[in-house]
């Protein structure tokens, strides 16, 4: 391509760079190292899933999906959601089938924020946020969870709340620390934007995946709020299966109309025939309410392996990640020392400083322990050894 077709200055995102994920991805394969650092599970979805999908698609259901998804799996969604958190979404209005969560998270951003807009982002952040926030010339206004146990500081959002903020981005169970709302949060929340216009977005893909005998807090829970919320799940983190891309957001019909309006040009429709099989397969409700023993079980075999460790372990809540402190171990900043665990220790994990915009200074590394025992055993094995850095 021509050099002067577009120049720097004229980027619509010249402060954006390749994800961390795909970096560390990336040297894990050239180091050959044990990656635990990209969010997705080294094992495969199951069988009757992949079979149910080869059903439909040769049951001719490979043509174009309704724009919103197909109607079967956005019932089973409002049934779901109606028995776990109380809330009816109507399907036909309320809930749309996306290409994965990330797309909905881009589609319900872009139809509400316009130039000069505020949007608090909590962080640590997923780090698709802020760019869609600047790519609608929005305003990201940054504000860090709690540094003692990553719970939510209300306090400052509340500080951070202007005549221009126009969106609170949620995220619950949190990428990458961890931790989970509270029920008393959601009463906290609803004080903070009762007799505003102000939107929230909550990205619960990791509902399912909850620990300790917490119950999952989705802010459909809540009246007030599920009128000012989109509320965003995916079927990948659920169900094994990242490589499909299907997620959904459910709103009230007025936002839904907007999220619609933007959806419609960037996928149009989902994939049918993995829709379908969604559909048949949410019918076995074990499939998502043993998820989190599932992951339990990973987490604490991680924590155990790494108990010898010169690592401080901070227990996740929820989610397949585990940031562990290992300020005792080395000065290095959080990317220096992830590249030096990638290149010299083989094992790829991910810094968190990529995920904040301040405090970004913490000796934090980020896990992901959605791999078979083996793999996880083999990387807590090579973790031990590292004792100064």
């Amino acid at each position: 391509m021509p050099n002067h077709l577009i120049q720097k200055s004229e980027s619509k995102m010249p402060g954006t760079a390749i994800s961390i994920f795909a970096v560390m991805s990336q040297l894990a394969a050239e180091h050959n190292a044990i990656n635990l650092s990209q969010g997705f599970p080294d094992f495969n979805c199951s069988e009757e899933l992949i079979e149910l999908m080869h059903k439909y698609q040769k049951g001719m259901f490979n043509q174009y999906a309704p724009m919103p998804g197909v109607g079967i799996l956005r019932e089973r969604i409002s049934q779901k959601i109606k028995k776990i958190y109380s809330h009816f979404y109507d399907f036909d209005s309320e809930i749309t089938i996306t290409s994965g969560a990330t797309q909905a998270l881009f589609a319900a951003i872009s139809c509400v924020i316009k130039e000069g807009d505020e949007v608090i982002v909590i962080e640590p952040a997923y780090d698709s946020y802020g760019p869609v926030i600047e790519f609608n010339k929005g305003i990201p206004v940054y504000v860090s969870l709690n540094p003692d146990d990553f719970s939510f500081d209300w306090d400052s959002v509340k500080e951070a709340i202007t005549n221009r903020t126009r969106m609170i981005i949620i995220n619950s169970p949190h990428n990458p620390t961890g931790s989970v709302l509270k029920l008393s949060d959601l009463k906290i929340l609803e004080d903070i934007t009762r007799n505003t216009k102000i939107i929230i977005v909550s990205d619960e893909v990791y509902e399912h995946i909850i620990f300790d005998g917490r119950s999952h807090v989705s802010l459909s829970q809540s009246e007030e709020l599920s009128q000012r919320s989109f509320v965003i799940s995916s079927f990948g983190k659920t169900y094994h299966a990242t490589g499909w891309k299907v997620g959904y957001c459910c709103a009230p019909k007025k936002l839904t109309d907007e999220l619609r309006k933007i959806h419609q040009f960037i996928v149009f429709a989902v994939n049918t025939p993995a829709q379908y099989a969604y559909a048949e397969y949410m019918l076995d409700e074990s499939h998502y309410l043993t998820l989190s023993s599932f992951y339990q079980k990973k987490r604490d075999i991680l924590i155990e392996s790494l108990s010898d460790s010169h690592f401080k372990i901070i227990p996740a809540s929820g989610t397949y990640f585990q940031l562990l402190d290992y300020s005792n171990i080395s000065a290095k900043n959080d990317i220096e020392f992830s590249l030096y665990l990638t290149k010299e220790i083989g094992v790829a994990v991910i810094p968190i400083s990529p995920f904040c915009t301040i405090n970004k200074e913490r000796k934090i590394i980020r896990l992901c322990f959605a791999k078979n025992e083996d793999v996880l055993i083999s990387a807590a094995e090579k973790l031990c050894a590292v004792k100064t850095a």
